[in-house]
């Protein structure tokens, strides 16, 4: 198994100053609501829960993908973001990572609802169906966002599950808003501060995540990942998957990611969080980031990671408990890689559900 090294994202094409392909003309009042009719409120109708559907996503688009799920949009922190809750009882709000959006959490919506949670899976500002605006991809306000949205859905706190860079943001917002934040699960990501360490000071880590390194350049990385419609996508997902699950990904899979990276401007959005994080650290606003990341977590976290993950290695990840001041609980995954949700959603929800039930979470 390798990992693609920043030289995979070279020049294909001609795009705009942004890396966004050119979009197809539409209808305004398909700008305005893209799948759904929008209410009265200038937010997208709630839909039904239906079956979930074989292969494409049928009426649903690239983003509003059916399912035993309802879709909706609220409002945080000056922006709207799309969500796919199901379920009743105490929030667990998901974070997708990249390259993907809110469907990576399509097994555990359902687990988690089955068993007794409010389970809601939020695409993350510029992705899926969520606002693609300008600025505000630095850490600090994408975990604003997420405790935003937290607010708007009328809860007092959740549980944060994080996978990728869902994580590093579950991290931050505990950090941020720790009243706000119930539990902790974070999945295939180290705490900010050891991600930066890491990535710094041990050269395995940095060649692992040297992909990072390549979305430094301006407009290359976005014309790499919508070339030949999105295929680097699930190139990279492919190579981030272990082998412990042939059946992962299927191109069935494949297609859902690379449709929805394929809508103009998620390229680019995708990306600027990995710009901010090299580009700030030696800029006062990334100085002032790690200082505030010292701050220890202070809920009970669950740390789940796959024991062949070529993009984040285990070393990197296990250090993390230093920055823990609550129960904190290490689980590694044998024989699975980059998506333990996805490469085994079995294990990974039975996991997580225990531990969310559990009241002495120490052990």
């Amino acid at each position: 198994m390798t990992v693609p090294d920043s030289s995979a994202f070279r020049p294909t094409g001609p795009v705009d100053p942004e890396g966004r392909a050119a979009p197809a003309a539409r209808p305004a009042a398909d700008r305005a609501a893209p799948v759904d009719q929008a209410g009265p409120n200038g937010t997208a109708a709630r839909d039904e829960p239906v079956a979930p559907p074989v292969g494409r996503a049928a009426a649903g688009g690239p983003v509003r993908l059916e399912g035993p799920w309802t879709h909706r949009d609220v409002a945080a922190n000056g922006a709207r973001f799309h969500i796919a809750e199901a379920g009743e009882g105490p929030l667990v709000l998901l974070l997708h990572g990249f390259p993907q959006f809110w469907w990576t959490w399509r097994h555990q919506l359902t687990a988690l609802a089955d068993a007794g949670f409010r389970a809601v899976a939020m695409d993350l500002r510029g992705v899926g169906g969520s606002d693609r605006t300008p600025r505000g991809y630095d850490p600090a306000n994408l975990a604003l966002d997420v405790t935003g949205v937290i607010r708007s859905l009328g809860e007092p706190d959740a549980a944060l599950v994080g996978h990728d860079l869902g994580g590093y943001l579950a991290w931050t917002a505990a950090v941020m808003r720790p009243k706000l934040v119930r539990r902790l699960a974070v999945s295939s990501m180290p705490h900010p501060r050891r991600w930066r360490s890491s990535m710094l000071s041990d050269f395995a880590q940095s060649r692992a995540g040297s992909y990072v390194w390549g979305f430094q350049r301006p407009w290359v990385p976005e014309r790499q990942l919508q070339a030949d419609e999105a295929a680097l996508v699930g190139n990279l997902i492919q190579e981030w998957a272990g082998p412990r699950t042939p059946d992962f990904p299927d191109e069935e899979t494949l297609d859902v990611y690379r449709r929805a990276m394929s809508i103009p401007s998620t390229a680019h959005c995708s990306i600027e969080p990995y710009r901010w994080m090299v580009r700030s650290m030696a800029r006062p606003d990334g100085i002032q980031f790690n200082r505030r990341m010292k701050r220890p977590i202070r809920v009970p976290t669950l740390h789940l990671h796959g024991s062949l993950d070529p993009a984040v290695r285990t070393r990197s990840s296990a250090g993390s408990g230093q920055f823990v001041e609550a129960p904190y609980r290490w689980r590694l995954f044998d024989g699975v890689g980059h998506f333990p949700h996805e490469e085994d959603p079995i294990g990974f929800s039975t996991e997580l559900i225990n531990w969310l039930k559990d009241p002495e979470p120490d052990r």
